[in-house]
């Protein structure tokens, strides 16, 4: 898909599709206005006649518009012009891509970013712009034997600006927009292929693929042997059950300064999740290869910040393994001594995530970071209190917090923070051993952060609990890509 920024008046844009806005009630945007004065009144002639009022989710095809050289017209309702927020304009342009791709162009000009949204600029809106559009012309298809249908698909689009002064802003808002769907495309590949392909060594493999790529990466990949001597046991407990070998990966970049402290992203990469003993239920299962999705985000993140060469030092560490119920498998009831020193008693070993998650987020204490950020599609619960729309979001740190959440507004990619008492600590008691690894059934997203923060103390420190963002059920199940924007967009912020 390519994306260009240009300035000119509509009726001269020779395209094979001219979008403009019609605001409610029946009102012409700028350049809905141009092409109906070029026309002479071809467009207040159809408006007149019911054809479309301007109502969000409405739109008009129009071909061969007099004094116009585009192929076609197509014309969107945009709604009550004092109402267009960020939510109707991302909505507008979602719309608007699904319409084009009835028409059957392949390249379109738009002028949709002209509309007036409270408080952005066009950097805002062609960098949405240009998200939006390119996650919903995604397809996954590297497992298809035979190629898509033969139809015509959107190719290119060019957004307009008002003047040859806002082509930089343009510019830019298009190079960061792809930079970021260019690691969100990175992060659904790798979460929708499945788990006899993408095991723990597929993604170290991909790691190391990407550092040629991106040469400011540098990857080390520890095998099982390391992992004992590091004594990361509760990682290793996870991976008992299966033949397929953990592995630690961990990506850097190093854009920053030469000491800088860096911000470390740890992963959960869970490739394949049985529940091992506890085993999950057999609906679905299928969908439990998106385990790695916060591995999968953390994949992206970095691709993006190296692509956009921000001047940030940036880790990324993955703990990647499979949960599977094999006759080594840890066992309800097993005590094992995480890296820390701390021991946990297994109680449900579908509880997995947090285990490799505790012993790599004492290995990132080595890299002196400045903060911290977890992100792990860690429980049902978080999917249960906040659904599909919002990442759970559990800090020790305030400011950290503060940040993740405004950056997701922002972005559109939004979290949304959860408490973090020492209240909920008691569930975790244990006769047994320094904590259990659940916390029974009440205020499960809370007690699994609470688990996390055991081993943060040291840290400021983050968890995103993507359980309900990283992936959509049903006919039209895949990976969503979240949190990769939300991330990148606070890496950006931090550069300010």
């Amino acid at each position: 898909m390519e994306f260009s920024i240009k300035s000119g008046n509509p009726e001269k844009q020779r395209t094979g599709c001219l979008i403009v806005g019609i605001t409610e009630p029946r009102r012409l945007t700028p350049a809905a206005s141009a092409l109906d004065e070029v026309s002479k009144k071809y467009l207040s002639k159809i408006i007149r006649k019911g054809d479309i009022s301007g109502k969000p989710g409405q739109s008009l095809l129009l071909h061969n518009i007099p004094g116009t050289m585009a192929d076609r017209v197509l014309l969107i309702g945009c709604g009550k012009e004092r109402e267009l927020d960020e939510k109707q304009y991302r909505n507008i342009i979602g719309h608007t891509i699904n319409q084009l791709g009835q028409t059957g162009t392949t390249e379109a000009v738009s002028y949709l970013p002209e509309l007036n949204v409270k408080g952005r600029d066009y950097y805002w809106k062609i960098r949405q712009a240009v998200e939006i559009t390119s996650n919903l012309l995604y397809e996954f298809r590297e497992f298809k034997s035979k190629p898509a249908k033969d139809r015509k698909t959107l190719r290119r689009i060019t957004q307009m600006v008002s003047s040859r002064r806002d082509l930089a802003i343009g510019i830019q808002a298009v190079s960061d927009g792809r930079a970021i769907t260019h690691g969100i495309r990175l992060a659904r590949d790798l979460a929708n292929r499945p788990a006899n392909v993408c095991t723990p060594t597929h993604l170290a493999a991909e790691a190391q693929q990407l550092a040629k790529s991106l040469p400011a990466i540098k990857v080390t990949v520890l095998d099982e042997d390391a992992l004992k001597k590091l004594k990361m046991n509760a990682l290793l407990s996870v991976a008992q059950g299966t033949a397929e070998p953990a592995r630690l990966i961990t990506l850097e970049y190093k854009g920053g300064k030469r000491n800088g402290r860096p911000i470390v992203l740890v992963g959960k990469g869970i490739t394949f999740d049985s529940g091992g003993i506890s085993i999950k239920p057999a609906a679905n299962m299928d969908e439990m290869k998106f385990d790695m999705c916060g591995a999968a985000a953390v994949f992206g993140a970095i691709a993006t910040v190296a692509e956009m060469q921000l001047p940030l030092n940036v880790i990324g560490i993955i703990a990647a393994t499979e949960n599977m119920p094999g006759s080594k498998a840890t066992r309800p009831g097993d005590i094992y001594t995480s890296m820390s020193g701390q021991t946990i008693e297994v109680l449900n070993t579908d509880a997995e995530g947090r285990l490799i998650l505790c012993d790599a987020l004492t290995y990132s204490e080595r890299f002196n970071p400045d903060v911290v950020i977890d992100i792990a599609t860690l429980t049902g619960a978080c999917v249960i209190a906040l659904g599909k729309h919002a990442t759970g979001l559990l800090s020790n740190h305030n400011p950290l917090a503060k940040d993740l959440l405004n950056a997701g507004e922002n972005c559109g990619d939004r979290a949304w923070q959860l408490p973090l008492w020492d209240d909920y600590q008691k569930q975790l008691d244990s006769p047994f051993a320094d904590m259990a690894n659940v916390g029974g059934r009440d205020a499960g997203t809370i007690t699994a952060a609470c688990f996390l923060s055991r081993f943060t103390k040291k840290l400021n420190w983050a968890h995103l609990d993507i359980a309900g963002t990283a992936w959509i059920t049903g006919d039209k199940k895949g990976a969503t890509g979240r949190p990769v924007t939300l991330l990148v967009q606070y890496l950006m912020d931090r550069c300010r």
